[in-house]
């Protein structure tokens, strides 16, 4: 299943979350005024893209197993990479793929999904530096905020996994509902070249997200990623990985090592 969304920023913008917001400009809660005055410019700048402009999702769910550190969607593989250092939480290596069922015990299922906003958005104020950096903030913002909003409804609705769910924003802000919704450049999933597996698998295009050669997408206030819904799902911090695992992962991408090591940055690969 396969489904593109269109929504006005009214919609999304309860699911904003502003302590990122604030995280962004630099503010701290000693700077309780300034906050107050950058609110009340970032929630009029809403109000004004309000009747002008509109963010997008796409989402495809699909049925899934793990084999060895690969997702196979409906054929489709999908490498990811594994800690290489002992999770401080679990004590174990962790690999997003331990949270879908293995090869041969049965099928899951993983979400794949990406939203956006108006590419307009972040051209505003190209004359003004205050006003372009608001824009660009906000409009970051609004594309986590529909990612948010996407993900309440694939758990309650589309997928149905957590139809019962009750939460708050607050509560949804603080990651309390079942699985998780890692993103392409994060810590558990940090190889930016996977939105081209990921446009692949969903169409990003149609939803009006371009790729730059090493997968940045653009506009730049997107995100994508998976979702999963296992209960044990957590975030995680892959770390440094060796030059071994590089080698493989590369292999399994079929992408040139060195091309590879480019695409992860060389400060995620220990030194011999």
């Amino acid at each position: 299943m396969r489904k593109v969304f269109k929504y006005a920023i009214h919609q999304v913008e309860p699911y904003v979350n502003w302590l990122y917001f604030y995280h962004a400009w630099q503010m701290g809660r000693e700077s309780e005024d300034l906050r107050k005055n950058l609110r009340k410019d970032a929630e009029e700048m809403m109000r004004l893209f309000d009747s002008v402009c509109h963010t997008y999702a796409v989402v495809g769910l699909f049925d899934a197993y793990a084999e060895g550190d690969d997702l196979v969607l409906e054929g489709f593989r999908l490498p990811l990479l594994r800690q290489q250092q002992p999770d401080s939480e679990t004590g174990e290596c962790l690999c997003l793929a331990d949270f879908v069922r293995p090869v041969g015990t049965g099928v899951d299922k993983v979400g794949v999904f990406a939203a956006t906003v108006d590419t307009m958005m972040e051209k505003v104020g190209e004359d003004d530096p205050y006003k372009r950096l608001l824009a660009q903030t906000v409009a970051d913002r609004l594309a986590e905020a529909t990612a948010e909003m996407l993900h309440e409804d694939v758990r309650k609705r589309l997928w149905g996994y957590a139809s019962e769910e009750r939460l708050s924003i607050q509560q949804m802000h603080a990651e309390q509902f079942q699985g998780i919704r890692p993103a392409v450049g994060y810590p558990s999933l940090p190889d930016t070249s996977l939105n081209f597996l990921i446009d692949r698998l969903i169409g990003m295009g149609e939803i009006g997200i371009h790729l730059t050669e090493n997968g940045a997408m653009r506009p730049h206030a997107s995100v994508s990623g998976l979702m999963l819904s296992h209960p044990k799902a957590r975030y995680f911090n892959l770390g440094k990985i060796g030059r071994d695992q590089l080698a493989d992962y590369a292999s399994r991408r079929g992408i040139p090592l060195e091309m590879m090591g480019k695409f992860l940055a060389t400060s995620m690969v220990k030194e011999n």
